[in-house]
Formats: C-alpha cells, structure tokens, sequence
C-alpha cells in the first residue's frame, strides 16, 4: 500500500474571522459575510499560479482540520441536524472528526491581491478555523459541481434559521463604531444558525456563551428563542487562539 503521510505540504494558510471552533457555521456559505483571506505560500506564491482564477466566482478549498486533537475520529458521530440524538456512519456526515482530518469546502472568491511577491484570495461565505492550512483549492464548476438532482440524506435542505437576534445598547454602540465592517451582519447571520450543541437546544434556563469573532469576544444570553449580545470586547491580551 502506498504510503502519503509525508507528501503533502500545505500550499497557503487561512486568515479566518473565526478565532475558535465555536461559532463556526456548519457549512460554507451559510453565513455569506464571513470573511477570509487564503495567503499562499512559496513556491505557490506567484502571480502564475492563480492565472485565469479570477474568472470563475467560488473555490473548492481542501484543508486540514488542524483544530482537531489526532487520533479522536470514530466510526460514528452524532449530527446536530439529527439534533445530536443519532448516531451515525462518520462518511455519512461532514463532521471534523475524521481519520484524515480533511476538509472542503466551496466558497466565495470576491478577488485576487498580488503585492510585492505575496497572493492572497479574498474569499466570503467560509467556514474556516484561522489559522487552517489549506492543500490546494480548485475552481468550482457549475455544471459539473451543482447537482440539482442530487439527494441529500439526512440533510435534504439548509438548516432552519433558529433564533431571532438582538443587541445590547452597548453592544449596538460597537458595530456602529465600526460602520464598513459588517459586524452586525456577521453576528446576526453567526447567531441566527444557532450555534449552541444540538444537546442544549432544549434547555429552558437562560444561558450565556461566547465565541471569537475577527479579534473580538462576543458574549450572548439565550433568552427564550433570541440570542440576545450582550456586549463586545477585545480578546484579552496573552489568551491563547
């Protein structure tokens, strides 16, 4: 049997607004206004290499799951589409928890910088840990990629948009500090998936979470079926991620 497990070398590494796994949509695209930017790295750094990329509007990217203890996969996973009660087949989900941590993902490519040596993609609509290291990207073709005939198991459909979204005073004063970045945006579209484990979706008593968000930590309180932010502060100096 051939041996792969040292000839892969990654060929760029994401700069996600992402700063932990939580948080992170289940799958590209469903936070449209997360952003990233994938630098590529020598010798894949060159003007030559993304030649012609720039006409097609989304990437495949294939990545590793470099957030993910090694050797924690299992044969079986619990979805949270099935609301974390069922298990099952780990080929039958997307779960990061793989033999081979790999992922893959299709995303936006909103435009190509190249500066003084250095590529970088602007991608949107991702799904990414900063930080990922990323194996190669290929182009997406709508002919051959989308599939509308194609079934989608256990998750035939995008999942249902949970919970409403709603701002402290203080935490409304933030965004509108900072009016060309979409932070709004991004919290509501983040919250709205409901990133909570499918285990505590019924859970009655209020809650309170956190996540990191482009450099930031954003607080909420599950109250009801809103996800109410509380407030927005930067990560505290010497914190790991």
């Amino acid at each position: 049997m051939l041996s792969l497990a040292s000839t892969f070398t990654p060929i760029g590494i994401i700069h996600s607004c992402f700063g932990e796994k939580f948080g992170i949509p289940r799958q590209a695209g469903l936070v449209p206004v997360a952003r990233a930017t994938l630098e590529l790295l020598p010798p894949c750094a060159t003007p030559e290499a993304v030649r012609g990329l720039n006409g097609f509007s989304h990437l495949w990217l294939i990545f590793v799951f470099h957030g993910i203890p090694a050797g924690q996969w299992q044969p079986t996973v619990r979805p949270p589409r099935l609301g974390g009660r069922q298990r099952m087949g780990v080929f039958a989900s997307r779960s990061p928890f793989r033999p081979n941590p790999i992922g893959l993902s299709a995303v936006r490519l909103e435009r190509i910088a190249i500066n003084q040596g250095r590529v970088t993609l602007h991608l949107a609509g991702v799904d990414v840990l900063d930080g990922t290291p990323v194996l190669d990207i290929k182009p997406y073709l709508p002919y051959a990629d989308c599939l509308p005939d194609a079934a989608g198991g256990f998750a035939p459909q995008a999942p249902e948009l949970r919970l409403t979204v709603e701002f402290s005073s203080a935490a409304t004063m933030f965004c509108a500090a900072w009016p060309d970045d979409e932070w709004h945006e991004l919290i509501v579209q983040v919250l709205r998936q409901d990133p909570r484990p499918a285990y505590e979706r019924a859970t009655v008593t209020p809650q309170r979470y956190g996540m990191r968000l482009k450099g930031m930590e954003v607080h909420w309180e599950i109250r009801g079926e809103t996800a109410y932010v509380t407030d927005i502060n930067p990560v505290p100096a010497g914190s790991p991620g």
